[in-house]
């Protein structure tokens, strides 16, 4: 229920005020900060551009003397959902990221207005926002499949899994070079660090397949995955189990290969091939095998041959094999974790 500021004395408008700011600045969105205490989020937009205005006197019942506030509320709403809910390049800027400088620009553009730099990052953290890595996601995919795979097509093969006491698991490659280093290194400022690697160059390709209970089944490859290479994975996969498997994959050629389809329909049933929506490497958990083996492990590591790095690999694949609950955790992230129900 919405409070009326004017029925509530000044102590607790006050509080009301301090609480709504606070929230925002931990985190909270505007609208989830207004719904908190009470009110609409016109009000929270007013208190931040307050508090932007005097700092936390300024929200005091009694309003303290500041430097004159530049943005008004409508203002910082506009730059708020902007930057939360836009793509830069959705209003004409030229790069699409939010930097300090593009919301500059953005604030003289609709405003009129020159912030510094410092202002402007005062701004943000004030609005609970933060200098984040950003995820990709290829310009090919499909929204509408992907929402699709989410809201049907996945419940789907769940149901079905559950009639047929199937277990489902996801499939994924990866390849790996001997060059690949990831991670960074204290040195001089101003000096950047040389780490001394082998000039050779050699690589291979590994495969996998998780389930949400912490299953991990792999096969490490010297060369290219072909349908022939798959099918030797799944035989592996196959081996000895006792329950029918549907596994999830990508639109791979070697996924769809015909002698793949002979393979699969030659286990009757036994094994079932669903295929992600194009473009959309997020929905499946099993690519965070491969950050972990890759950015955690085999990138901080100098291997002089590609026996020492097929050693690498598969000592770390069995580390993950012994740990069911890390390969759990990959169906934790907020786009995998459709799959852990």
């Amino acid at each position: 229920m919405k409070v009326d500021g004017r029925k509530i004395d000044h102590a607790k408008l006050e509080e009301l005020r301090i609480a709504a700011v606070k929230a925002v600045q931990e985190g909270a969105t505007p609208t989830e900060a207004a719904r908190a205490v009470g009110v609409d989020v016109r009000r929270v937009f007013e208190w931040l551009a307050m508090y932007r205005a005097g700092g936390w006197h300024a929200l005091r019942s009694k309003t303290a003397t500041g430097r004159p506030k530049k943005l008004s509320a409508q203002q910082i709403k506009f730059i708020y959902d902007t930057v939360t809910m836009k793509n830069p390049l959705q209003v004409k800027l030229p790069f699409a990221l939010w930097t300090r400088a593009q919301i500059k620009t953005l604030i003289y553009r609709e405003f009129g207005l020159t912030l510094s730099l410092p202002s402007i990052g005062r701004l943000l953290a004030q609005l609970g926002l933060t200098c984040q890595r950003p995820l990709f996601r290829a310009y090919q995919q499909n929204a509408a499949l992907v929402d699709k795979w989410l809201k049907d097509e996945y419940p789907k093969i769940q149901a079905a899994a559950k009639r047929n006491n199937a277990e489902i698991f996801f499939e994924d490659e990866s390849g790996i070079r001997s060059d690949f280093h990831s991670g960074t290194t204290w040195g001089k400022k101003g000096e950047t660090p040389i780490v001394r690697v082998t000039g050779k160059r050699f690589s291979l390709n590994m495969i996998s397949a998780i389930s949400a209970k912490g299953a991990l089944h792999f096969m490490v490859v010297r060369g290219g995955v072909n349908a022939g290479v798959f099918i030797e994975f799944l035989k592996g996969l196959m081996y000895r189990r006792r329950r029918p498997v549907f596994l999830i994959v990508d639109g791979h050629p070697s996924h769809r290969a015909k002698m793949v389809k002979e393979y699969v329909e030659s286990l009757n049933g036994k094994l079932r091939l669903f295929f992600l929506p194009p473009y959309s490497p997020e929905l499946n958990p099993d690519e965070l095998v491969w950050n972990h083996v890759k950015n955690r492990s085999i990138g901080r590591k100098i291997v002089h041959s590609v026996g020492e790095l097929v050693k690498a690999v598969k000592s770390e694949l069995r580390k993950l094999q012994r740990a069911p609950e890390m390969v759990r955790s990959f169906f934790d992230h907020p786009d995998t974790c459709y799959a852990a129900r």
